[in-house]
């Protein structure tokens, strides 16, 4: 067996442990990998593909990023390139891909990804490609699996940074607005704003009203809490309302932190700041968590491909790592639950989701 290994969207803590246990796994099988560079970019002639064995991943397990680097836009069924004048067009090149994977003599794929990954996934499958997923993404939000790896070493990371707001926040007596991921869902938000102790908590889930979040605040400040953090999902929208985008064209989220800070400000007169955590969830390395989870995949998705499972997707169903449709992964993205119990406890500890 020769196998083809892909990453693609955006990077997450664990891509690299997932790449060594599918390496691994396979060679102890006596079978070939080969990574494909930048998403499906190798398998499109911009590069060579990459042979993959003990030596190649040895020692990656707790790095963050991916050895073999990653596309956003690498949609072989929609590939957009620039004409000289600037423009851009958009063409379907899966026949070149199939081409070049039976010229690489390559029995299957293994496609690490997100939504859009998998979506790309689920489609070459249909046209006859032996493919296999696996889940990736920090915000939590494919469906079919308790957990994706990345989220937990993000949420460490949200909640680290809002630790160390709050002494700063208290010292100037300010209120401070943090900006974390999350498009759809807002899992990465609820999560490092109870565990960081924030104030409110703004998720896409919950349409909010500024109101509602600038009586919090004025409820602490007749408290004697002069200062307040609150968390926000970067597609957190007001009620009412559009999510912030800073790059339309593209649809590009961001600016959400910067509007609520200037609202708070105008209408408490309390000093605010924003701050955005950005790419700073993407990197470093795994937690423990994503590196257990990211090795269990991997491994998984090779017996997958063992057991000519194609179409299929690993997931994690507590205690077992399972083996689920890929378009029924697809099909119901996972979202915050608004009974869940974790929203209900914020609720009891008095944080407020401005609603």
């Amino acid at each position: 067996m020769r196998i083809a290994i892909s990453t693609g969207g955006g990077d997450a803590p664990g891509l690299n442990a997932v790449i060594r246990a599918a390496v691994l796994t396979a060679v102890h099988r006596g079978w070939e990998c080969f990574g494909v560079r930048r998403g499906f970019g190798s398998l499109l002639g911009e590069s060579e593909l990459m042979p993959l064995g003990p030596n190649e991943v040895r020692g990656i397990t707790h790095l963050g990023g991916t050895i073999l680097g990653t596309s956003s836009r690498g949609n072989p069924l929609k590939w957009r390139t620039q004409r000289p004048d600037g423009s851009w067009e958009e063409r379907d090149r899966t026949q070149e891909l199939f081409d070049s994977f039976r010229a690489n003599r390559l029995d299957a794929l293994i496609a690490i990804g997100g939504e859009g990954t998998l979506g790309i996934a689920f489609d070459l499958w249909k046209k006859g490609l032996p493919v296999v997923g696996v889940p990736k993404t920090i915000d939590n939000d494919v469906g079919g699996t308790v957990a994706t790896f990345g989220f937990d070493t993000a949420v460490a990371t949200a909640t680290d940074a809002i630790d160390k707001l709050h002494s700063t926040a208290e010292s100037h007596e300010r209120v401070m607005v943090v900006e974390v991921m999350g498009r759809n869902a807002g899992f990465i938000a609820l999560s490092a704003g109870l565990a960081g102790s924030a104030d409110v908590i703004l998720i896409p889930e919950i349409p909010f009203d500024i109101n509602k979040v600038c009586d919090k605040i004025r409820r602490r400040e007749a408290e004697g809490r002069h200062f307040s953090i609150v968390v926000v999902a970067e597609g957190a929208v007001p009620k009412g309302g559009s999510v912030s985008l800073i790059d339309p064209a593209h649809e590009r989220l961001g600016g959400i932190a910067d509007k609520v800070a200037h609202s708070i400000e105008q209408m408490t007169g309390k000093e605010t700041r924003s701050l955005v955590l950005g790419h700073l969830q993407r990197g470093g390395g795994p937690t423990t968590f994503d590196r257990v989870l990211a090795l269990r995949f991997g491994a998984a998705a090779v017996r997958l491909v063992a057991d000519g499972k194609f179409g299929m997707m690993v997931a994690l169903e507590p205690p077992r790592i399972v083996a689920v449709p890929i378009a029924e992964a697809i099909a119901t993205p996972r979202r915050v639950p608004l009974d869940s119990d974790t929203i209900t406890t914020a609720r009891d500890l008095g944080i407020s989701f401005g609603d």
